[in-house]
């Protein structure tokens, strides 16, 4: 699942395609699950508005329009966010269900998958999302309404702070992996980047959130940050579905420390690292350098 990074790069990128251009017209799917707001009344909404700005909290991204009202997008699982033109052998055929090769790819056309299309009236580069799996999410938002989705995210990841993180962790017998994980503490992380900041911090994923100490939450909040910048600057991970709107990979995949190496050396010492699952997620660590 896209994490932070990945709709952080989705953001800054799709940004240029879409803020500040009147939508010519809007093509949708039938009504399924992925829509929040039936197709029909979303296709009317959108006609003619302009995107003031594009916004992100966690793994949400919120256009603000030109009426006030706001356009509410999660990339879900396999969700694709990316324009026309865009060349990547990652999107996938609907038919075979395999990847496109570079050909193929350059001459993608929506198909059943792509649920969501944007045309503009000044005819530059269309807007798709495309959801294989339909677990994105797309929303239109009434001015001044709000969503439970996003009232019940705590503070974006990017603003982890150890005083904060110290105090959610209060009390909790969960493993620290698991509290990383949960949206309310923090907006944003997923497996990947929970894995990595704790490698960093040298604290496993099984050690109770109760059992960390002040300076170690300061430690652990200012590794999720990092991670999170670096993994921006690298274009996020391209490990499954995911691209950057211009079709290209993400580059982070390349430098993880643990994340879904088991078996692998320690890049510090050596030791394999290990996998264990914890609330029914993976988690990897390295049983030396982790305590």
């Amino acid at each position: 699942m896209p994490e932070l990074p990945e709709v952080e790069v989705t953001r800054r990128s799709v940004e240029k395609t879409l803020v500040g251009r009147a939508i010519a017209r809007v093509t949708t799917t039938g009504p399924s699950y992925f829509f929040l707001t039936p197709p029909a009344r979303l296709e009317k909404a959108l006609l003619g508005r302009k995107t003031l700005e594009l916004a992100r909290h966690g793994k949400y991204l919120v256009a603000a329009l030109d009426d006030g009202s706001r356009l509410l997008l999660h990339l879900g699982m396999t969700g694709q966010l990316f324009a026309s033109g865009a060349r990547s052998v990652r999107l996938l055929s609907a038919e075979r269900r395999a990847t496109l090769n570079g050909t193929e790819a350059a001459a993608f056309r929506p198909d059943e998958h792509t649920h969501l299309t944007l045309t503009f009236r000044d005819r530059g580069p269309a807007l798709y999302f495309r959801d294989v799996r339909k677990f994105g999410k797309c929303r239109l938002l009434a001015p001044g309404a709000t969503d439970p989705r996003l009232e019940k995210l705590g503070v974006d990841a990017l603003e982890a702070t150890g005083k904060r993180l110290f105090e959610a962790t209060r009390g909790r017998k969960v493993a620290i992996k698991s509290l990383l994980l949960d949206q309310a503490v923090l907006a944003g992380v997923g497996n990947i980047y929970a894995d990595e900041a704790l490698f960093l911090s040298g604290i496993r994923p099984t050690r109770p959130s109760r059992k960390l100490d002040r300076k170690e939450c300061d430690l652990v909040a200012k590794n999720v940050r990092r991670v999170l910048e670096r993994a921006i600057r690298a274009g996020g991970s391209s490990i499954d579905d995911f691209v950057r709107p211009d079709g290209t990979d993400g580059g982070y995949q390349n430098e993880r420390h643990v994340y879904a190496r088991e078996g692998e050396p320690c890049p510090r010492c050596k030791t394999p690292i290990l996998r264990v699952v914890i609330g029914q997620r993976s988690a990897h660590y390295c049983p030396k350098c982790q305590r």
